[in-house]
């Protein structure tokens, strides 16, 4: 018997791509989606607890003051929930070692950065990798080329061999120390990196958009079951999304629901 997927969505404090992103997780075949304002779990009205599945999307969280989802990676650390000696970090780190499953987009995946939980080795939130101020310093609003990478543990890109998904951003330049490139490189936590059209991972611009080292578009957990990356797979759900679709003859389903759809199935499968 397959188990049910419910799906939790954070938003408030700047987080704009919450209604894309549970559409994504409904188009995928998840059972239950909830949109869940941050504040509710502060005040105990929801838990992590009830859900598998936890999205952190996209947006300009606390307007990225002391840098991209700083701000809000402070207050997840630190903040108890109401009434209680609970921390929400207290909740998150009881989901992730429950096997339950966390996407980060954009914002989230900086957001999970600076709370530690990527590249998450040994189970550390000691943040270890960042992502800043894009190389060319300015804010970028385009599709790119990608390629997902066969031998990552990562649940979500499973079966994926390139896509193609917008970014849009300002601080996504991935940097981390040489130690910690060279583990996740051996470890093959990298899931995605940016490519040419013509399928050659690059660091030329602007198919790597942002300057991240080792054309660095998204990482994963050595579980799998944690994934950030800066493109949004949630704003590639249909056809009609993509910059040239009255020229091509496309599938009707974007390819960013497969994002989704891998982990919708992971959790039936396990839970």
């Amino acid at each position: 018997m397959s188990g049910l997927v419910k799906v939790i969505v954070l938003t408030g404090n700047g987080t704009n791509c919450e209604m894309e992103t549970a559409h994504a997780c409904e188009l995928a075949g998840a059972d239950h989606v909830d949109i869940v304002h941050y504040s509710e779990i502060i005040y105990g009205d929801k838990r992590l607890d009830d859900y598998n599945f936890l999205n952190f999307p996209g947006g300009f969280l606390d307007g990225d003051d002391l840098g991209s989802a700083k701000a809000c990676a402070h207050r997840f650390r630190y903040v108890k929930i109401h009434n209680t000696n609970e921390l929400f970090f207290d909740q998150l780190i009881r989901f992730i070692q429950d096997g339950k499953l966390v996407m980060g987009v954009c914002n989230g995946f900086q957001l999970m950065a600076k709370l530690g939980l990527l590249p998450f080795n040994g189970g550390s939130t000691k943040q270890a990798v960042t992502l800043t101020f894009n190389k060319k310093n300015r804010f970028e609003d385009r599709w790119v080329h990608l390629n997902a990478n066969p031998k990552s543990p990562c649940i979500f890109t499973k079966g994926i061999d390139t896509s193609f998904l917008p970014i849009r951003h300002g601080e996504g330049k991935f940097v981390t120390s040489e130690k910690i490139l060279k583990q996740i490189e051996e470890d093959n936590l990298i899931a995605l990196r940016y490519a040419t059209p013509d399928g050659k991972t690059t660091e030329e611009y602007p198919y790597n958009p942002n300057g991240s080292i080792n054309s660095i578009a998204g990482i994963c957990a050595p579980s799998g079951r944690l994934f950030g990356l800066m493109p949004h797979p949630e704003a590639y759900t249909h056809y009609t999304n993509h910059p040239f679709w009255s020229n091509l003859s496309l599938s009707e389903e974007g390819q960013g629901v497969i994002f989704f759809r891998n982990a919708v199935q992971f959790i039936k499968n396990n839970f």
